[in-house]
């Protein structure tokens, strides 16, 4: 019976799946790496990868909480425990709030001014489920939530948030932009008839050409932010490889199969950890 229920709490977090706290987690390396020119120490590194884990599984609690009255129209969805009636909206609720105070507790081993921040964090992640019910921007709103882990970075580090770190804080906002409207086109068909609003509706027969659009945004702010650190060949390395990575995402979603989809998805963890290496490697090399 224990092990039946944490299974459903593990499935209701999804820290069985953990694409969802890497693309997360990368963009908070980066800035990390960055801010402390090369590995930051053991407590930071462990504050920021336990918190990211945390925050990411509190928000997918509060996504299906938000959606649990309209999950059992899409077919990847109607099995959740909170659709299925397994875990009750009261159980999600406080299984969300341990969450975010033991992140809490975390951040409290910081400085004030990461503390300040993180009182940004928690709305932006409440909010985010609902804003698919009221404009095609739910993947902005996403963006913003799973960016802010940037500023929190370079608060923690350095005590201050200088403008490379909002250049990062862009550039990351834009790449969630694009995983997440990539994302999106799995349920479009479902979306749209449950009258769900996100970026792959709004884009409609243009998502392929915005998407590439706001690929090739992501790699010039990157590309800013490599010239204003002054940062070696390998990071430019990186960029290149991380261009290649776009380039077959767009071979993916070329059709809009739904499964092609979320393959193109799934391979934006690779284009994360790609940018990470070209930092981490330009400052061991150093």
């Amino acid at each position: 019976m224990i092990r039946q229920r944490s299974m459903l709490y593990v499935e209701l977090t999804r820290f069985d799946k953990p694409i969802g706290w890497l693309l997360l987690l990368w963009p908070t390396l980066w800035a990390l790496w960055i801010a402390a020119e090369g590995m930051p120490g053991w407590h930071l590194f462990l504050v920021f990868v336990l918190g990211t884990i945390l925050t990411r599984s509190a928000g997918c609690v509060m996504n299906d909480y938000a959606d649990r009255d309209i999950d059992r129209f899409v077919e990847r969805t109607r099995s959740r425990p909170l659709t299925s009636g397994a875990v009750t909206p009261r159980q999600a609720l406080i299984l969300a709030l341990c969450l975010l105070v033991i992140a809490s507790l975390l951040v409290l081993t910081t400085n004030t001014l990461t503390v300040y921040l993180s009182f940004v964090a928690i709305p932006l992640a409440v909010i985010y489920p609902y804003m698919k019910r009221y404009t095609y921007l739910p993947q902005f709103f996403l963006g913003l939530a799973f960016s802010w882990g940037i500023p929190m970075a370079f608060a923690a580090q350095t005590g201050s948030v200088p403008t490379l770190a909002w250049l990062l804080f862009i550039a990351n906002l834009l790449w969630i932009v694009v995983f997440d409207t990539i994302y999106a086109m799995v349920d479009r068909e479902y979306d749209l008839q449950i009258g769900m609003k996100s970026t792959a509706i709004l884009f409609d027969d243009a998502d392929r050409l915005i998407i590439g659009i706001l690929q090739g945004m992501v790699l010039l702010v990157l590309v800013i932010v490599g010239e204003r650190l002054e940062l070696s060949w390998v990071y430019y390395l990186s960029l290149f490889v991380a261009g290649g990575i776009f380039v077959y995402q767009q071979f993916l979603i070329k059709d809009r199969k739904a499964e092609m989809c979320f393959r193109a998805f799934l391979n934006n963890n690779w284009f994360g950890a790609t940018i990470f290496s070209g930092i981490a490697l330009h400052y061991f090399i150093q």
